[in-house]
């Protein structure tokens, strides 16, 4: 189990490394790693991944409409 969560940290860490989206990605996983901590033992760490993951889609579709409205 240890093994399976430090392969799937290192692969959310692989995904966050882009650096214009880095700011959406750590107020994703700090929001999502408080909440996983409340909801209980052990979900702390899902929490942050899953908040990573939304905030860089999130971060991703402005920066994407931003583009789009600066080409009209």
């Amino acid at each position: 189990m240890r093994i399976l969560i430090t392969a799937l940290a290192l692969g959310s860490a692989a995904l966050a490394a882009t650096p214009s989206l880095a700011k959406g990605c750590i107020r994703g996983a700090i929001a999502g790693g408080v909440a996983g901590h409340y909801v209980g033992k052990g979900h702390a760490l899902a929490g942050a991944a899953a908040g990573c993951a939304i905030a860089h889609h999130h971060y991703a579709q402005q920066a994407k409409a931003a583009k789009a409205a600066g080409k009209r």
